[in-house]
């Protein structure tokens, strides 16, 4: 690395300087009190913690997202966390041990090895809220309501899109298929990717009951307005579990829809982001004016199986400065300030004091500092007393 290289950031990492980061800060500030409205409490989890706590649960799929680091006191691996979400999920199991539901939020700082895709930041600033201990549509349509009151108090352009799906289904034809290991992994990737032609290809090779290589490749498909879940029921008619969950996917949808009448639904029952520790309803929000998902979630039953106390969960997360990014109105800020004289009189600090506690900014000059840019006023004794006059 080269001299001049040694001031660059290492690629995909983004700093914030003024005044983008105070809008930042009053925007996360504004969303951990829409939280706090609706009953969620905050949590501040470290910034690194033991690797296999971590990587439990819902982290098993952060393994190659995570920084890994020696411990100088312990000596043993910690991880700097990908994601805030399995952390909650310890604080959660272990420390808070809430009988009946809990409501957590959480806004901080994550480190990726990687960026999730082009658009992606690897130190993303991520917010979110769980919801623990209540399995049902109650808790999963209050989840994702709350996402989405989250894309309104941020301001993001519009029209916001709501994805759903339900993991279940895939969960289901893999049994029919009797597709697992290396098999279903190479499914789910093509999936991902709408590969119908590899789909196709793949799909003739296996050996398949009668009607599962039909269910297979119409998968792939199953995406699209609300007549996606009438096309599916009349495809899995034999299959309770399924049926089941399209049933319950549908009533999200209403529930969603009865209160956010705005807001376009999208059905995806293909959708397998997050699929190794998803267990039921998924979910993503989306804007035109952005590539990839703005907020996404999910139901994950088995969260706290790993950390000794299964608990049922649902929640969600995002990018706070992928969210601003889509705004369409930043906060405002006021950087005007009063300048005062560089002295040490008491009454001058006196009336200094009072200016900013009544959340005035005010700049006391340095020896020899030239008089700041962004001082409108200044504070000038006038009969024995400091009074603000316009500069």
């Amino acid at each position: 690395m080269t001299l001049a290289d040694r001031w660059l950031l290492p690629d995909g990492m983004k700093e914030m300087l003024p005044p983008r980061a105070r809008q930042v800060e009053m925007m996360r500030r504004r969303v951990l009190d829409l939280y706090d409205c609706w009953g969620y409490d905050l949590v501040m989890p470290p910034l690194a913690e033991h690797l296999e706590s971590l990587l439990t649960g819902v982290g098993r799929d952060l393994e190659m997202k995570t920084f890994k680091l020696t411990d100088q006191v312990s000596g043993h691996t910690l991880g700097v966390r990908a994601d805030m979400t399995p952390q909650v999920a310890r604080i959660d199991a272990h420390r808070l041990r809430t009988e009946g539901p809990s409501r957590l939020c959480y806004c901080g700082s994550v480190l990726h090895t990687r960026p999730g895709n082009m658009l992606a930041s690897r130190n993303p600033l991520q917010l979110g809220a769980e919801l623990y201990g209540h399995a049902g549509l109650d808790s999963d349509v209050e989840v994702i309501s709350l996402m989405l009151e989250t894309l309104r108090t941020v301001d993001v352009k519009g029209p916001v899109s709501l994805d759903l799906g339900h993991v279940g289904v895939f969960s289901e034809l893999m049994q029919e298929a009797a597709l697992a290991g290396e098999e279903q992994d190479r499914f789910i990737d093509m999936l991902q990717r709408k590969a119908l032609p590899e789909i196709g290809s793949f799909v003739a090779g296996l050996d398949l009951a009668e009607g599962v290589a039909e269910k297979l490749l119409a998968l792939p498909r199953l995406n699209g307005g609300v007549e996606v879940l009438q096309r599916a029921r009349e495809l899995f008619a034999g299959s309770e579990s399924i049926l089941a969950a399209l049933t319950y996917i549908e009533q999200v949808a209403q529930r969603v829809e009865s209160r956010y009448p705005a807001t376009d639904l999208y059905f995806d029952l293909g959708e397998l982001r997050g699929y190794h520790y998803h267990t039921g309803v998924v979910f993503a929000a989306y804007s035109p004016h952005f590539g990839q998902a703005l907020a996404k979630g999910g139901r994950y039953d088995r969260i706290g199986e790993d950390f000794g106390r299964a608990r049922p969960a649902t929640g969600f997360s995002a990018d706070l400065k992928t969210l601003l990014e889509v705004a369409l109105a930043m906060p405002e800020i006021d950087r005007s300030a009063v300048l005062v004289p560089a002295t040490e009189e008491q009454d001058l600090l006196a009336a200094i004091a009072d200016l900013r506690q009544a959340g005035v900014r005010v700049v006391q000059m340095l020896g020899g500092e030239v008089v700041p840019g962004c001082c409108d006023r200044q504070l000038v004794l006038k009969d024995g007393q400091w009074v603000v006059e316009t500069r």
